[in-house]
């Protein structure tokens, strides 16, 4: 199984999807309220990989049962330099139920939020799609 970080450094969809619980819960460094569940999370993260440029992660920490672990990143968005850290929670199946990020400095944050702005309707449409898909199925 690709790890999460695998999957982010591969700029693999598919993998960070796969590695999300159904009921992640997606903590936002620039929204205010969390978004729960598999199919907004991936959106998102599918989001992110379009705006994130020269992405790296520099560090990582885990805790001695695996089940936490923080990634520290640098990329850059719209010409801002952004550094920031991923928290990941993984549940009793090695699937992550909570990830949240974090970002500095500010003016990185605003970047990231004003990219984000303009992927939203896109990541929209992709979580709809996906949660119609699975009901279907």
């Amino acid at each position: 199984m690709t790890t999460f970080r695998e999957a982010v450094e591969a700029r693999d969809a598919d993998a960070l999807e796969a590695s999300l619980a159904e009921n992640v819960v997606f903590t936002s460094p620039v929204a205010f309220k969390p978004y729960p569940g598999k199919a907004i999370t991936a959106a998102i993260l599918r989001g992110v990989l379009r705006v994130f440029e020269d992405f790296r992660y520099v560090r990582e920490i885990a805790d001695p049962n695996g089940r936490d672990h923080a990634l520290l990143f640098e990329a850059t968005v719209n010409g801002k330099t952004v550094n920031g850290c991923d928290f990941l929670h993984y549940d009793d199946d090695g699937l992550i139920d909570s990830l949240t990020v974090m970002i500095r400095p500010l003016s990185a944050a605003q970047a990231m939020a004003e990219a984000m702005a303009a992927q939203f309707p896109r990541i929209q449409e992709e979580a709809l799609a996906a949660t119609q898909a699975r009901s279907a199925s």
